[in-house]
């Protein structure tokens, strides 16, 4: 049993933490070196979005997207993120069709990342923590290592 759960505790970390740089990626080298925070922003208003929510939408990602690295509150991090991918496929990619390869990006790696965040809340913070979450809905279940009394 405890290799079980020094494994889920492993595979919580591993997803804790590839979240995080993918959000990191997306906020910093897509919203910030390729399209810059004005174009990013200009982005959000040719959608039909205030442009001030592009720049909500890049602190978010870079901040939760660092969280998740680390490992602060992991559980809240994941719930907050969440909305921003559900917008993003109702407002950007749903019109586009499944394909993400599709031109503007279809809804399916969105909603994957939305699946991600949902694990993640789910699971908590895994292995590595600095500042470990706990929440109303799972308290006490986070994902811990059994220790082996033999």
């Amino acid at each position: 049993m405890a290799a079980q759960s020094l494994s889920v505790a492993i595979a919580t970390t591993l997803l804790r933490v590839s979240l995080g740089v993918m959000f990191l990626a997306h906020s910093v080298i897509l919203k910030l070196l390729t399209f810059g925070l004005p174009g990013t922003a200009a982005f959000f208003r040719s959608v039909g979005l205030p442009s001030w929510l592009g720049y909500v939408t890049f602190v978010a990602e870079a901040l939760g997207g660092l969280a998740l690295v680390l490992g602060i509150q992991s559980r809240y991090v994941a719930i907050i993120l969440a909305p921003f991918l559900l917008g993003a496929i109702a407002t950007v990619h749903l019109q586009n069709g499944w394909l993400f390869e599709a031109p503007g990006g279809g809804w399916e790696y969105p909603a994957y990342l939305f699946v991600l965040c949902a694990a993640q809340a789910l699971l908590g913070d895994g292995l590595f923590a600095l500042s470990p979450s706990t929440s109303g809905f799972a308290r006490g279940h986070n994902v811990r290592v059994a220790r082996d009394t033999n």
